[in-house]
């Protein structure tokens, strides 16, 4: 029985791993983190979790073998060297950190404690892209061009539940992360070219409520990207695969080729649910002792990237 703590468990993104890790065979959930004592109790009792804190520092005393961090971005560096440091496994969600020094500082120490270190980039484990994945290593589809749109509407600095966030959402490194890193691990190329524009601040949140993204590899392949915070219309990210055989459409779980007719997924994986399949390969790597798909030494690729482009565009950050 492998015993998983979760910070930032109230949160969004919390709940969704603690349903995903509810399906997942010889895992317990044992305890969970938020800085809200009253909601983290009260979540606790409502999930049946023994261990409720409001202190990181005692969530990690707990009886604990790994953590899965759905904190603020900019605690995934300290919390994940506090945790490896500690001898507990530690996934850190999608980005690892918001600067390429600190997702450096999280891979070295990783290397130093030899625990498994992990990133959420739960775009690799879409059952879609995993369909895309295998048609790519058959030799069976090449991409030519993907095409991504990333948008929500998000003038006030509010979560995926509408609630008050306590810290500010970005563009580039994470939601742009998600897409450059799935397009580096699809082509398997690092790209020779980048190129990154951004529109105007907002006047409360100070950052780029726009942004335009556009990637070339050595062997030709481009990456057109648009992120809006300003979109109100349909809300999400979706991914055109333009290849040699075909066209395909992704929409998180599901994927239809370019006239829009639905490609049956049930074969692909044991699951529909990307995150239940991303806690699924952190727990194995973790029985298994090794490496898994998306380590932190994996997450460097994409971190030196959105570094450029953040030193490209002078990119607005709070």
């Amino acid at each position: 029985m492998i015993k998983i703590g979760v910070a930032g468990a109230y949160g969004a993104f919390g709940l969704k791993h603690l349903d995903a890790l509810a399906n997942i065979d010889d895992v317990q959930v044992t305890s969970i983190f938020g800085p809200n004592k009253d909601k983290i109790e009260a979540l606790a009792s409502e999930r049946k979790i023994a261990n409720a804190c409001s202190d990181y520092d005692a969530f990690l005393d707990q009886d604990i073998d790994a953590v899965i961090l759905s904190t603020p971005t900019q605690l995934h560096c300290a919390q994940s060297v506090q945790a490896m440091r500690a001898g507990k496994h530690t996934f850190s969600e999608i980005p690892m950190a918001d600067s390429l020094a600190d997702a450096e500082q999280m891979n070295a120490v990783q290397i130093e404690t030899g625990v498994i270190g992990m990133v959420g980039h739960v775009r690799r484990f879409n059952p879609s892209h995993q369909w895309i994945k295998q048609k790519i290593d058959a030799g069976e589809f090449n991409i030519q061009q993907m095409d991504a749109q990333t948008y929500f509407f998000r003038r006030t600095n509010t979560n995926a539940k509408g609630e008050p966030r306590s810290w500010t959402d970005h563009l580039l490194w994470h939601h742009a992360c998600h897409t450059l890193d799935l397009f580096m691990y699809q082509t398997g190329e690092i790209p020779s070219q980048v190129m990154g524009l951004q529109g105007p601040a907002h006047p409360e949140l100070g950052i780029a409520m726009d942004m335009t993204i556009g990637l070339k590899t050595p062997s030709g392949k481009l990456c057109t990207l648009s992120l809006s915070f300003n979109n109100d219309g349909p809300l999400g990210s979706f991914f055109r695969y333009i290849g040699d055989s075909g066209t395909y459409i992704a929409r998180y779980d599901d994927l239809y080729d370019g006239r829009e007719n639905a490609i049956d997924l049930s074969q692909v994986a044991v699951s529909n649910n990307g995150i239940e399949l991303i806690d699924r390969e952190f727990v194995s790597a973790i029985k298994e002792g090794r490496e898994p798909n998306s380590s932190f030494a994996q997450g460097l690729a994409v971190m030196k990237v959105m570094q450029e482009l953040e030193d490209q565009m002078g990119v607005l950050k709070v």
